[in-house]
This record gives structure tokens, C-alpha cells and sequence, in this order.
């Protein structure tokens, strides 16, 4: 039986690796990215839309999964029109192809989206981002919807993946800092959110796509929980808790190097997966083991 095919643009971050693993026996696939780190990945700008166009029709796909953005939000604010042009415009782009070739589309979007003023939030709260990243993603969520009929936006939360090559987020600064020999760390107790780790993602977007249940989804990894547990919990994995200390500090301890606004809560939970009965997210606690693990074996040794 001949597989389906994916072209899979911005893939060469921390959830391209994880659906480049998820995906890549299944399905035939074309993985591309500005940054050729991996062998696997071919170039292409997905922001200048004739070469992502030609590129895409080219291979011919059944679906076309546009997963880069800029993340890093101080770089955001600092670069405006970067931001727009890589995080929203790009994103139009991905519409167009999507629809010349009348496939399915899948965007990423962020629980970031939201100004963190409630508990929580499901698939169905109105979103009101705070910056410019924020912006810029919820943009593309919009255009998404009203342009692309069969279309499959997944929001993430505190994404967790592929290990110190390529994950830049919270984890990875924590081994880092680990690994330097720091024996006190300096957690904002002031931040709630839900990690996602990638590989539960990439899962839970093929489970999707299977049955074809189109539409927008939050999809985060279960328990809600804090930056000053999710640190806690690492060093208990490492078997640390006695050797590091954790220092509970406000966030405007470290207003100069991320000042940037974020919502004090970006909790999301799964409601649609749930209904739907295709909540493949394990607990987060679970997850971070696993990536702990299958990622940093030695790290902090060597």
C-alpha cells in the first residue's frame, strides 16, 4: 500500500525532531528548515512563499505541516517585523498551498495566546495575547481558520524535547545551569503552565490526522503545575534535591534578561482531545522522566 506523504516546513527545531521520529516510518516525508542541522533536512525559507510554493508541489503531499516560528519572545519584541514576516506571514503562505492543493493543513500554536487571567483555559476560551509573539501566533491561528477547511491547530504548552542540541526552552536552561556546577537555582514562583513534551505531541497530532477529527485543539501533557515544581521534580529525577537548592524568586528577579510579557498563567487542558477520546498527553511527571532519560543520559557527567 503506498504511504501518504507529508511535507514538513520549519522542521528542524525541538518538535521537528520529534515528528521526524513519530512520523517517518509511516508516512513518505520531506522535512525542511532553514538550519540544515540534521541529515534529513533539505532547505527552504518558508517565508518566501514562490520557493515554499514550488517546493511543495513538487513533492506532492497529502498534508503539509508548517511547525517553525521564532519562540523566543525578548527576540520577538526586539525584532517586530521579523516576527510577523516568520510567525505569521509565512503562515498565510502555508494557506495558500494548502488550499491550491486542497490538503490539510497543521499549524502549531502556543498556550501563550491567552493573558493568563483565568484558572485555566480550554479549547473554546477567546484568546488575548499580551507581545508580540504571542501576537504573531494567534494571527496565524486566526488565518488558519477562516482560510484552510480541513485545517488542525494544536496549541502547546512549556514545550520539552529533543535534548541540549536543540531544546532552548525552561529544561534545558535548568540542566545547563546543572551542568555548569551551579548549586543553587533561582525559580519565578510566580508562573503556571502545563509542560508539553514533544514526542507526546507529535503522537497525539498523528492520532488526528488518522482519524481526521480537523479543527483546533489544546494539547498539553496532563497536570497543572509551576515553574518552581517542574525544577523541583527534575532535581528529584537527578537525584539532586539535596545537593541543589531552590530559590523561590519573583519574575522581576530576572526582568532584564527576559522582560518581555508573559501571562502568569498559561494553563491549558484538553477538553476537546478528552470528548474526542484521543487524549494520547500523558502526565507531565511521566513525560519528563521519559525525556530526562532518553535525553541526557551522561549529560551532566561528561
Amino acid at each position: 500500500m503506498k504511504k501518504e506523504r507529508i511535507y514538513l516546513a520549519g522542521c528542524g527545531g525541538m518538535l521537528g525532531e520529534a515528528f521526524y521520529v513519530q512520523f517517518k516510518n509511516e508516512f513518505e516525508i520531506k522535512c525542511t528548515d532553514i538550519d540544515l542541522n540534521e541529515p534529513w533536512l533539505s532547505y527552504l525559507d518558508f517565508r518566501n512563499y514562490g520557493a515554499y510554493r514550488k517546493d511543495v508541489l513538487e513533492f506532492k503531499p497529502d498534508y503539509l505541516f508548517h511547525l517553525g516560528a521564532f519562540t523566543d519572545l525578548e527576540y520577538c519584541e526586539l525584532n517586530i517585523t521579523e516576527t510577523y514576516r516568520t510567525n505569521t506571514m509565512s503562515v498565510e503562505n502555508a494557506c495558500y498551498i494548502a488550499n491550491e492543493l486542497d490538503i490539510p493543513l497543521l499549524y502549531i500554536s502556543t498556550a501563550g495566546i491567552f493573558d493568563g487571567n483565568k484558572e485555566f483555559y480550554d479549547d473554546w476560551d477567546f484568546p488575548n495575547p499580551l507581545g508580540h509573539y504571542a501576537r504573531s501566533k494567534y494571527a496565524g491561528e486566526l488565518f488558519v481558520k477562516e482560510n484552510v477547511r480541513k485545517h488542525l491547530i494544536c496549541r502547546a504548552g512549556w514545550m520539552m524535547g529533543s535534548g541540549p542540541s536543540k531544546d532552548k526552552k525552561f529544561i534545558q536552561k535548568l540542566m545547563k545551569q546543572l551542568k555548569d556546577g551551579k548549586k543553587e537555582l533561582f525559580i519565578v514562583n510566580d508562573k503556571d503552565g502545563t509542560p508539553t513534551y514533544t514526542h507526546d505531541f507529535a503522537k497525539n497530532v498523528k492520532a488526528l490526522v488518522e482519524k481526521k477529527c480537523w479543527g483546533l485543539y489544546n494539547m498539553v501533557c496532563g497536570g497543572q503545575t509551576s515553574r518552581l515544581e517542574v525544577a523541583g521534580a527534575l532535581l528529584d529525577l537527578l537525584d539532586l534535591r539535596e545537593k541543589v537548592k531552590i530559590t523561590a524568586v519573583q519574575s522581576d528577579y530576572y526582568q532584564k534578561i527576559y522582560f518581555a510579557q508573559r501571562p502568569a498563567n498559561e494553563r491549558l487542558i484538553n477538553r476537546k482531545l478528552d470528548m474526542r477520546e484521543l487524549n494520547l498527553m500523558r502526565d507531565w511527571k511521566v513525560a519528563l522522566k521519559e525525556y530526562i532519560s532518553q535525553y541526557y543520559k551522561g549529560y551532566l557527567e561528561s
